[in-house]
């Protein structure tokens, strides 16, 4: 985590006002609270929906988990210690919608699941993917496509990924027990069995490792979701996006607002986002963050999620 945070303040702090890269994180204010920060009024209709017996994780607020460090989804501000991006800004919208002050607690990723069922937080918004296995235990209300990127060295021959064979024999970053690994895995069993050359799996503990790797041809490929490696390219130049796919393929894939089973958040929640997304505020929000292409139509309490392995 902190690496990823030292290389947003360092990149953004050193940014030459002549490159396009530059013009392109300048667009993004990482300050703790931005004038641009966008706002919504209560809604006493949807307000009524939160069940009146819910036991908040601290009394009067609505406590958010969110893994900062992939922006623009979620980051550090310049001060080190506020998150900032996408997933917190849609955050504080939805608490506002409810009438409820809105506290963003930072966690690691992988600790979600199990900091949720013990009611230390009242939701996460991480990207966390829609999947049946999950809803066994969550629920969700869906706010963004689950959208993955292929990401190359700038310079890389290679100009397109849209189908198995175009992996054959390349060498792929990705994230363990992940749908892109899934993804991954699949795609080359498909090409083992017609006779295509296997592809090798790299897995990083941080994106400083994995950058190092794509930049010195160790590695010729990066898939993992793309919001965060679009940003990254645009801000670097040092990459770029040869294609993308759901994070649910062969089937779309939307990731949701985690709630615990049965807590009663899942339809206020629901309700809250669907608003924005009528007002034009959601719309807003992810033009704000170049994240327009992993918008959804309307908001979705549990639907159907990626099956289970």
């Amino acid at each position: 985590m902190l690496l990823r945070r030292s290389f947003i303040i360092g990149a953004t702090a050193l940014l030459l006002a002549a490159s396009p890269a530059a013009v392109f994180a300048q667009a993004f204010d990482l300050s703790p609270n931005p004038p641009s920060r966008l706002h919504a009024e209560k809604v006493d209709a949807i307000a009524a929906l939160l069940p009146a017996d819910f036991d908040y994780a601290k009394d009067g607020v609505l406590s958010i988990a969110i893994a900062a460090g992939a922006p623009p989804i979620s980051t550090y501000a310049t001060d080190g210690a506020t998150v900032v991006g996408f997933d917190p800004d849609l955050g504080r919208l939805v608490g506002e919608v409810l009438g409820l002050e809105v506290e963003i607690v930072p966690i690691a990723w992988i600790d979600w699941p199990l900091g949720l069922s013990s009611s230390k937080y009242d939701a996460v918004i991480s990207n966390v993917g829609v999947t049946e296995e999950r809803k066994e235990k969550f629920d969700f209300s869906t706010y963004r496509k689950g959208l993955h990127g292929f990401y190359v060295k700038a310079d890389s021959p290679i100009t397109s990924i849209k189908e198995p064979k175009d992996i054959a024999g390349l060498r792929i970053i990705t994230a363990s027990g992940t749908n892109q690994e899934r993804i991954t895995l699949e795609w080359d069993r498909i090409n083992q069995e017609a006779g295509l050359a296997p592809v090798e799996i790299q897995y990083y503990d941080d994106d400083a490792a994995s950058d190092l790797a794509i930049a010195s041809g160790r590695a010729d490929v990066e898939l993992n979701p793309n919001g965060p490696l679009a940003y990254k390219a645009a801000l670097t130049g040092n990459t770029k996006l040869v294609g993308t796919i759901s994070s649910g393929w062969p089937n779309p894939a939307e990731v949701g607002v985690t709630t615990r089973k049965d807590s009663g958040l899942a339809k206020p929640f629901t309700a809250a986002i669907n608003h924005l997304i009528e007002t034009g505020t959601y719309a807003e929000l992810l033009e704000q963050w170049n994240l327009t292409p992993e918008g959804v139509e309307q908001s979705q309490t549990n639907p159907p999620g990626l099956p289970k392995p």
